[in-house]
């Protein structure tokens, strides 16, 4: 999506608990099950990171999220719900479906379609744009946008970086480094 920063626009508009994980996972360059999974006790306003356990991750390892100030400030505003655990919790108290977030797009690109635009497509495949393209358009923005390195990027997507030897010997995540880059990707988003 090449203008992402006008469809970010659009939906910081958007009003609900799945607009703001929809809105914190695209800051995070985070998967949607991450989000909206994502725990009270994960978060470390303090230090701007959301630690995520290798239980939940795909590839089954920590994960460490940098929170840029837009970030932090999305979990700083969302109202505890007392029987919850979760940051963007259900109407119930539970966690949001997969199919919440989702919806939040396709009512934008629906709204885009009703007003007469084209609306918000994949400029690959020229379909309406979904969650899970929000990853690659950021690793896109990583890859030709800016100076940051390939495994820094990949990093911050949760992948899995260099081969099994280089992963043993590589116990850092850069953490500190790719706290810059998630700020300028939230410049970039119009955010920041």
């Amino acid at each position: 999506m090449t203008d992402v920063a006008l469809w970010f626009a659009a939906l910081r508009q958007r009003a609900g608990v799945a607009a703001r994980a929809l809105e914190f996972a695209t800051l995070c360059a985070s998967r949607s099950g991450e989000v909206r999974g994502a725990t009270w006790a994960e978060i470390d306003l303090r230090a701007k990171i959301w630690t995520i356990s290798a239980e939940r991750m795909k590839a089954d390892r920590e994960h460490r999220v940098a929170l840029s100030g837009p970030a932090a400030a999305i979990i700083e505003a969302m109202p505890r719900m007392e029987a919850s655990p979760f940051i963007f919790a259900a109407p119930r108290a539970g966690q949001l479906s997969d199919m919440t977030i989702s919806a939040v797009m396709r009512r934008m690109q629906a709204d885009e379609v009703k007003a007469g635009r084209s609306g918000w497509l994949d400029q690959r495949s020229g379909r309406p744009a979904v969650p899970h393209g929000l990853r690659s358009t950021f690793r896109d923005w990583a890859a030709e946008r800016t100076d940051y390195p390939r495994d820094m990027a990949e990093i911050a997507l949760a992948h899995r970086v260099g081969s099994e030897v280089e992963r043993a010997y590589r116990r850092g995540d850069m953490i500190e480094k790719r706290r810059q880059m998630m700020a300028d990707w939230a410049q970039f988003l119009g955010a920041g």
